[in-house]
């Protein structure tokens, strides 16, 4: 009787602890499903991770050459958005114009027969000898000198014959501007196409101003042949003599005295000189005076 009791005693109350711990079980269990469903949805799959890491093996070298196109295409939208690097553009040194001539002295004044320092040209052939004859005798500037020496002459009344005022500087111009027509073509055509003579002026351009004035003044006298040697300087000597004796032919009998004669014909000869001296110092004016400004013509 009394183990029945204690039976159910006991029973009454393991009924109820069974029941709870078997409800405290399915909890925790169903609990622990609960968790493992959510690690998985939180985690990557290994499936995903295993297709992932299989994707470069199974495109080889297709993969690759994408890969290197992708690049390709980042390098040139970089540099195309970059501005692209400016490279200094190289500064050429100012040309040397130390002896170096031009075709006209003060843009004006004919230049042509003026060789530069150390340039090289070929022998002068009849045909240029006469057209440097010409260029200088009728070039549109070419009437100064003898502007310069009509003005001076009609002041110093070298020739009475030819009267004062507008007339009488006509004259003188005339008769000036045939003398140097008359000269050029004796000095700078006739002779030296005879004597073989190259009658350009080179320019020394260098040395100290005696050096280079001596030498400028001695072209009246010292000349160059086709040949390149120096000889002594018939052209101008004796062409520029011809020249003040055939002027005896348009002047009045009165002055044609051979005083006149040797007064023109040295004329002839220091004018050409002192033009010898001007060309060889005119590089040295242009450049430091004008600062090149005549350079190009």
């Amino acid at each position: 009787m009394l183990i029945f009791r204690s039976r159910k005693a006991l029973s009454r109350y393991v009924s109820p602890l069974g029941i709870s711990a078997i409800l405290l079980i399915a909890i925790l269990s169903r609990c622990s499903n609960l968790a493992a469903q959510q690690a998985e949805v939180d985690a990557p799959r290994p499936t995903v991770l295993e297709a992932s890491a299989a994707a470069p093996l199974a495109s080889g070298p297709a993969q690759q050459a994408t890969s290197a196109t992708s690049q390709s295409a980042t390098s040139q939208s970089s540099t195309t958005s970059q501005p692209a690097a400016q490279t200094p553009a190289p500064q050429t040194a100012p040309e040397d114009s130390a002896g170096q001539q031009t075709k006209r002295i003060l843009g004006i004044v004919p230049n042509f027969r003026a060789v530069s320092t150390d340039e090289r040209l070929p022998p002068e052939t009849v045909k240029d000898k006469f057209m440097g004859a010409t260029e200088d005798s009728f070039d549109y500037s070419s009437i100064f000198f003898p502007a310069v020496i009509a003005a001076w002459n009609l002041d110093q009344r070298a020739t009475p014959e030819f009267h004062e005022g507008g007339a009488g500087y006509a004259r003188y111009f005339w008769h000036a501007a045939v003398d140097q027509t008359s000269e050029n073509y004796w000095v700078e055509f006739i002779f030296p196409t005879i004597t073989k003579e190259d009658g350009r002026y080179y320019t020394l351009g260098r040395g100290g101003f005696v050096k280079r004035t001596g030498y400028a003044l001695s072209r009246a006298v010292i000349t160059r042949s086709n040949s390149g040697a120096e000889v002594f300087n018939i052209s101008e000597v004796f062409g520029a003599g011809a020249a003040a004796g055939i002027s005896n032919l348009y002047y009045p009998s009165a002055s044609r005295t051979v005083g006149n004669t040797m007064s023109e014909w040295a004329l002839d000869v220091g004018i050409d000189t002192g033009v010898f001296w001007f060309r060889e110092f005119w590089p040295d004016i242009n450049r430091h005076v004008f600062h090149n400004k005549y350079s190009q013509q």
